[in-house]
């Protein structure tokens, strides 16, 4: 019986037990080392006991056994239990080929690889001794044909240039230089030819190379806003996005897909084009156009404000846009102020004339650049407009490290060798900022321009000297409160077309960066020489809403100098630890969810540019509800919304914007309009492009709108009242809960006063809880009652909580209230997610003005919160932005 049992238990595999007869699994295997690996052999010590004496020399053996035992048992472990070379690479720097390829292991780890590989006897092959497959063996045979042809038509290129450097033959023309082309769009660049099928239908980034690598991109046949654009990281970046943009490190961006239009022209006619397209603060003479703007308009500072285009009865809001004037001034120093070739115009003509650089949105260019147009031709004289989408690029870094990481990269250019000796200029106070944590403690919108020399000069970068990033809080602040920029700025050489031609024609190949360095010392970069490159560059440095929130940088340079810098970027090395991270379009919207601010033109559906990204997204979730199976997918026409109420209220998959301009419907009628809709949706493939007749945008233009009354301060020339009246909102929910994308947003009833009630029983109140604790201190007994008294308020008092007392429905009880009707929806919420920088539910949503007119008080701030597809509601506040 005993054998029987003992033969039933699990024997764990030994490796000096037989081996089995059955070819045991890898699990196994594992299972059986690791367990082997664990035993350590022990002797005992009854020999060296005899007749009650020690025997010395047994007992030492024993004790050597053991201790040899013990010994190898520890190394047995470390084998068995630890991880390969390949294995133990952080996850973004592992390459699928590292198992057996020592070169796609980092440098650091090459020898303990090799050695393992060769302990285990693992194959590996070099790519000089492997047999080319039949696809790889035509691509060598197309490289070396290629390779003959190309000799060849060397061969009679040199042939030629002996021919004409005959003195008879040699005649010398002199190339013009290209026209710009003025009212008229600029054809993307011409990119290389194992490339261009590629780019038929859309556009490459300067770092398209790089982010297709590390990145998940637009689909090659859905292109966004005519750009290959980078969505997010392979890698989980959620969390640290939020921890780079605010805690430690950077985040940096490629957004040279973001236009730009070039203005030229008397100043008074660009004045007047700029406030055609209804670029104003609303201060009136205060404002921008008066003495608040002087700086802007001289070129110290930057400016971002929203552009309107004109309707035959309104104005329609077109996108926000970033506005840079080139400066007029010059420094005495500067040998280029004092150049009479500069220009053939007369000093007075080229002081009122200026240039002016509108940054745009892709997705509102096309709209912008038919306003810019029209208001510039009625202009007299007319203004010149530029198209330079692809002349200028730019580069967004955002973090406690941007600072540092843009100053270690960004190296100013040499003059004759030196740098710049006046301590009032743009290089040397790009200096003094290493120190700098966050770009939103500058002087707000300002701006820097200069020129900085080939980032790929010095790669890789190394970590700035001590002595510059911790520079003493005191000289920091100075500079600061003075900005001497203020004085010094002349006018920044991005805005010549010269300029920008001339250091993207003179950048030097790759082979000729790596021949320099090879002639340098070792551990030492390549001395500048005078044909390096000046790369013309402007820094923007924008202060967001919230005062906590991080500030970001902004770096305008040529459109073929983008990769150099970025690269460079990617890889210096910061003095907190890590690199810069780069980031996506999610990265970007995240951004700026987490510190409330809307994001362009996910959160503005009123706007032309708006409306198609919510067409775009609602195309998407249908057909991701569609796609799944009937008994897991939700059935709008069964959602129940309390009190007898069934069916979604619009679309669910979609923000139904149509829905706030047509009547309330109820009962049957509402099942019906959610069922008709999603034919149409799936069966037109080609919806329009601009939200429907009535649907308008209104953006706050300053902080003195919107101080009491809602409708009455809406202007009336950007707001017609006539229709659906939409302002983007910040909503916080005030319980728990999480608004997600395509929430309803209701007011609370006008209807039922018993509805309302219960939902402002809601709200918190820390009154409540201290006048409650202040009645159970009233029932305490007098302190000469007797004990068995005091004995019975203690175990009431523990029984009794706060709660019970002022209880407060919460979510799922029997009398938890219901949300309102139809007739009380006001919005939907655009973008929702759980907000780590405030530790709650927060949402970017629009609500309908028009009908909070009856809303006052603080009660008018109060709105419900519903999941699509959910009948629960969560009350919450919004707040304008």
């Amino acid at each position: 019986m005993d054998s029987e049992a003992s033969s039933k238990r699990k024997r764990v595999p030994s490796t000096t037990a037989k081996a089995p007869q059955a070819e045991a699994t890898g699990r196994e295997k594992k299972r059986a080392k690791t367990q082997d690996a664990r035993n350590i052999a022990v002797q005992t010590s009854d020999k060296a006991l005899k007749d009650g004496q020690l025997d010395v020399y047994n007992f030492v053996k024993a004790r050597e056994y053991e201790i040899r035992a013990l010994e190898a048992g520890l190394s047995k472990s470390k084998k068995a239990l630890t991880t390969r070379a390949f294995q133990s690479v952080p996850k973004d720097l592992r390459r699928r080929t590292a198992s057996h390829n020592v070169k796609r292991v980092p440098k650091r780890l090459r020898n303990r690889a090799e050695k393992e590989m060769v302990e285990d006897n693992t194959p590996t092959v070099t790519a000089r001794r492997r047999k080319p497959t039949p696809r790889m063996r035509l691509r060598l045979e197309t490289a070396k044909r290629l390779q003959q042809l190309g000799a060849r038509a060397k061969l009679k290129s040199n042939h030629s240039e002996i021919i004409e450097k005959d003195p008879e033959k040699m005649v010398s023309i002199q190339s013009r230089q290209p026209k710009p082309k003025q009212n008229s769009l600029e054809p993307p660049p011409r990119p290389p030819s194992k490339f261009r099928k590629r780019q038929l239908h859309k556009t490459w980034l300067p770092t398209h190379m790089f982010h297709a690598k590390r990145a998940h991109m637009t689909a090659p046949k859905d292109p966004l806003w005519r750009f290959a654009l980078p969505l997010t990281p392979t890698d989980k970046s959620y969390r640290p996005t939020h921890r780079m943009s605010t805690e430690r490190g950077g985040i940096g961006w490629d957004t040279s897909y973001m236009a730009t239009i070039g203005l030229e022209g008397l100043t008074t006619c660009i004045e007047d084009a700029l406030r055609a397209l209804c670029v104003d603060d609303g201060d009136g003479a205060d404002g921008k156009w008066g003495r608040r703007g002087r700086q802007w308009r001289a070129g110290k500072r930057s400016w971002e404000a929203w552009v309107y285009g004109k309707n035959k009865c309104s104005s329609k809001a077109i996108a926000p846009v970033s506005i840079i004037w080139c400066a007029d001034t010059s420094r005495e120093d500067d040998p280029k102020s004092h150049n009479p070739a500069a220009g053939g115009n007369s000093k007075a003509k080229v002081r009122s004339r200026k240039k002016v650089l509108v940054r745009v949105h892709p997705s509102a260019f096309l709209q912008l650049w038919e306003e810019v147009l029209k208001v510039s031709k009625i202009q007299s004289p007319p203004v010149m407009v530029e198209d330079l989408r692809f002349e200028i690029g730019s580069i967004e870094v955002t973090g406690p490290g941007s600072t540092e990481a843009l100053r270690g990269v960004l190296k100013p250019s040499m003059v004759n060798g030196t740098e710049s000796q006046s301590a009032d200029s743009p290089e040397h106070i790009w200096t003094l900022l290493a120190s700098l944590k966050n770009p939103g403690c500058l002087p707000p919108n300002a701006l820097l321009g200069f020129c900085i020399s080939d980032p790929r000069l010095h790669h890789p970068p190394r970590t700035l000297p001590h002595s510059q990033i911790h520079i003493l809080p005191d000289d920091l602040q100075r500079t600061l409160a003075t900005w001497p920029l203020d004085e010094t700025q002349i006018a920044p050489c991005i805005f010549e077309r010269t300029s920008r031609h001339k250091a993207s024609r003179a950048l030097p190949s790759q082979k000729a960066i790596n021949r320099r360095k090879g002639l340098a010392l070792p551990g030492e970069y390549p001395e500048s020489v005078p044909t390096d490159p000046e790369i013309p560059i402007l820094l923007l440095a924008s202060r967001p809403a919230s005062s906590a929130a991080q500030g970001t940088w902004t770096v305008l340079l040529p459109w073929k100098c983008v990769l150099p810098v970025w690269y460079t970027l990617m890889h210096y090395p910061l003095s907190t630890g890590g690199q810069v991270r780069f980031g996506g379009l999610r990265e970007k919207r995240q951004v700026s969810f987490e510190i409330g601010m809307p994001w362009f033109p996910a959160d503005y559906p009123g706007t032309k540019a708006g409306w198609d990204w919510e067409l775009m997204e609602r195309e998407k979730r249908q057909k991701e509800w569609a796609s799944k199976p009937k008994g897991k997918r939700i059935e709008w026409e069964s959602v129940d919304l309390g009190g007898g109420r069934r069916g979604e209220i619009g679309l669910g998959w979609a923000c139904d914007w149509e829905k706030l301009l047509a009547k309330p419907a109820t009962g049957a009628e509402s099942i019906e309009q959610v069922s008709a809709p999603s034919l149409t949706v799936s069966e037109d493939k080609t919806p329009t492009t601009s939200p429907p007749n009535g649907i308008n945008h209104f953006v706050r233009t300053s902080s003195s709108q919107l101080p009491t009354s809602l409708l009455p301060s809406l202007p009336p020339q950007i707001a017609p009242l006539d229709g659906v009246v939409l302002m983007t909102v910040k909503i916080t929910v005030l319980s728990r809960g999480t608004p997600t994308p395509c929430a309803r947003i209701y007011r609370l009833s006008n209807i039922d006063p018993e509805l309302r009630r219960k939902w402002l029983s809601l709200t918190p109140n820390t009154g409540s809880k201290r006048r409650a604790e202040e009645r159970i201190s009233h029932t305490c007994p007098a302190k000469d009652a007797p004990g068995h008294v005091h004995q019975r308020h203690l175990a009431s008092s523990l029984l009794t909580s706060v709660e019970t007392i002022d209880r407060v429905p919460q979510a799922g009880d029997a009398d938890y209230p219901i949300v309102p009707g139809e007739e009380a929806l006001i919005g939907f919420v655009t973008t929702g997610n759980f907000n780590l920088r405030e530790g709650r539910g927060v949402g970017i949503g629009c609500l309908d003005v028009t009908k909070l007119k009856e809303e006052k008080g603080k009660e008018a701030r109060l709105c419900i919160i519903r999941e699509a597809g959910q009948g629960l509601g969560r009350l919450a506040r919004w707040d304008v932005v």
